[in-house]
């Protein structure tokens, strides 16, 4: 399960609307009838319209100064072997609601006296079922010393027709072409380019969340840099933080245990954030697995976005000699891509 948080931004600043994400939100719902719809939903409705998603979010900031986000963006993107494990679009969505349960509770925020509960939240959530290549994915990044020298020759090839430069015309498409074929990453003989369509099952989920609460007074910030503090405000002991560490685990152990699911080693938060901070235990604790867990936790990561992963060790020693000459050269390639918060 990959989760991401973030405050939306356009350019440097937060917008005063959340209309322009939710409008980004409805673009699968383009030329579809009516009947065809996917409307937004939150913890206790389905079928809320965009229009009903924005006047309640921007009718939601009651305080806020300019320079703070009025909303926050979540997504959960379940691994397509999670995928596997769904029936039906309607039990992510039941997923989304079991998790905002736990998202509510990773706040050490208290209201009126109490902690903080699902019912304090004000969020809609949207399910989509397509995803297209982004700049910042890890086949974009290894096909990119590619593109870049195909569009060189592109423009080499435009200088010649207008006369601007001599060449050869045919000997550069002839270049072309054979780089466009040598691209390490192709999707139906073409090279994956930005905004090319994911294959397989690419249902997932977006959040629009409110920065205040349901009552529009107290503020909850999932961007805090505390996972749990108190501080003294107005002579009150004010409590503060959010703990993003305990929401991924907990989104995950939700789906283990919702939907009967066996979570692989490769398969985790955990491993995910190991292989960033601590690529020694990394490799230590992948090294002990048995030979069948060990096989899948390749095949996982490869899928999840670990590149250039070597074929599958049959030994300790394979795996720490191959992984370790990889990591310095996928660390941060990796990290990047794991679309986690971390």
């Amino acid at each position: 399960m990959y989760i991401t948080i973030s405050p939306q931004k356009i350019g440097g600043a937060f917008p005063k609307s959340c209309s322009g994400f939710v409008q980004y939100l409805e673009k699968e719902n383009e030329g579809k009838n009516h009947t065809d719809l996917e409307y937004f939903f939150n913890q206790t409705h389905d079928q809320i319209s965009a229009e009903t998603v924005v006047r309640e979010i921007d009718g939601n900031t009651a305080k806020l100064k300019n320079s703070e986000p009025k909303f926050y963006s979540i997504t959960l993107n379940p691994s397509q072997n999670e995928l596997k494990h769904l029936q039906s679009p309607d039990q992510l969505k039941e997923y989304t609601r079991e998790v905002m349960k736990k998202y509510a509770e990773c706040f050490n925020r208290q209201i009126e006296g109490r902690k903080v509960q699902v019912d304090d939240l004000k969020y809609f959530a949207k399910l989509e079922t397509v995803r297209t290549y982004k700049g910042h994915d890890w086949k974009i990044k290894e096909n990119q010393p590619y593109a870049t020298r195909i569009l060189e020759l592109k423009n080499e090839m435009r200088r010649i027709s207008h006369g601007e430069s001599t060449g050869n015309l045919k000997v550069l498409q002839r270049e072309m072409d054979q780089l466009e074929g040598a691209a390490p990453h192709q999707l139906n003989g073409k090279r994956i380019v930005q905004g090319t369509l994911k294959e397989g099952n690419q249902q997932h989920i977006h959040i629009i969340i409110s920065r205040k609460d349901a009552s529009n007074r107290y503020s909850l910030s999932p961007g805090s840099t505390y996972k749990a503090s108190q501080v003294t405000m107005n002579g009150k002991i004010v409590h503060r933080g959010f703990d993003r560490d305990r929401f991924f685990q907990e989104a995950e152990k939700v789906f283990d245990k919702q939907f009967g699911y066996h979570r692989n080693f490769g398969d985790s938060y955990h491993s995910r954030k190991l292989w960033r901070q601590n690529p020694k235990s990394f490799l230590q604790q992948l090294s002990k697995l048995p030979t069948p867990e060990k096989k899948l936790a390749f095949s996982l990561m490869r899928a999840s976005g670990f590149p250039n992963l070597p074929s599958i060790p049959t030994s300790k020693v394979q795996v720490a000699l191959k992984t370790f000459k990889l990591l310095k050269r996928g660390l941060e390639i990796s990290g990047k891509s794991s679309g986690i918060g971390i």
